[in-house]
């Protein structure tokens, strides 16, 4: 298991991809089945995504050289909340939005980062507006859930998960259309949440996205991380850099 999980192999590398594969499709099975009755394919369907999920829970905290830390890490507390909803279909709609924490693993596991930079230069190009980007999805997702799990029944505006997502957007922007409101002390302390945390969000995609590219190349001398694209010296220190470029 530490092979596949931990080894810089082929192999290994083509199994951490489908692992990311795996948590893209879990997200748009959660998506999907939020317009769908509940029928027996798909409690079959959850306990499947969940047997999977607890394998391979099971398996990084078997190869951790420290139990305890993976135990609280958040990606294994998000993994154990969205174990428990899709193997405890008892629990039904007030805790389906426990799934949608699956996606706080993407990107955040498998040593995904640190392979995609030595693998696609296009990555090392756009890793910060990527990370941003992936930061504000996962937000909306995980809100846009809290909001499906806590007004679908409730709320006559939320029907379906795209409902949710619909308000959480708009709320997120402050566009504040009308049509749909979040009723209750709750409801609005969710909508709080969102516009506080999800324009912050917002503005450091629109940061990284109008900011000066960057390259990330380590100053030998102050290991300074960040520079211009045709940087010759250190800004901080002024050490000659030999940052690589296509022709390298």
């Amino acid at each position: 298991m530490r092979y596949f999980y931990e080894s810089d192999a082929r192999t290994a590398q083509r199994f951490r991809y489908a692992l990311v594969a795996f948590d893209i499709v879990t997200i748009l099975f959660i998506v999907a089945t939020s317009f769908m009755p509940n029928n027996p394919v798909l409690e079959r369907l959850d306990i499947a995504f969940g047997i999977v999920i607890l394998a391979d829970f099971l398996a990084r905290l078997a190869i951790s050289r420290n139990r305890l830390r993976e135990l609280v890490h958040p990606a294994s507390l998000a993994d154990m909340a969205a174990i428990v909803s899709f193997l405890a279909p008892v629990a039904g709609e007030a805790a389906g939005f426990l799934r949608i924490l699956r996606t706080v693993r993407l990107l955040h596991t498998y040593e995904l980062l640190a392979r995609l930079r030595q693998d696609s230069r296009w990555f090392r190009r756009n890793e910060e507006v990527i990370l941003a980007t992936v930061n504000l999805a996962v937000f909306l997702f995980i809100m846009s859930g809290i909001v499906y799990a806590s007004q679908y029944g409730r709320n006559p505006g939320i029907n379906n998960y795209v409902d949710a997502l619909y308000f959480t957007v708009t709320a997120l922007t402050t566009t504040g259309f009308g049509d749909i409101t979040l009723q209750g002390t709750f409801g609005r302390f969710i909508s709080i949440v969102i516009m506080i945390l999800g324009v912050t969000l917002f503005l450091m995609l629109v940061r990284v996205l109008v900011a000066p590219h960057k390259v990330r190349f380590r100053c030998p001398t102050c290991a300074l991380m960040r520079h211009d694209s045709d940087a010759v010296h250190c800004k901080a220190c002024g050490t000659t850099l030999q940052i690589p470029d296509e022709g390298s």
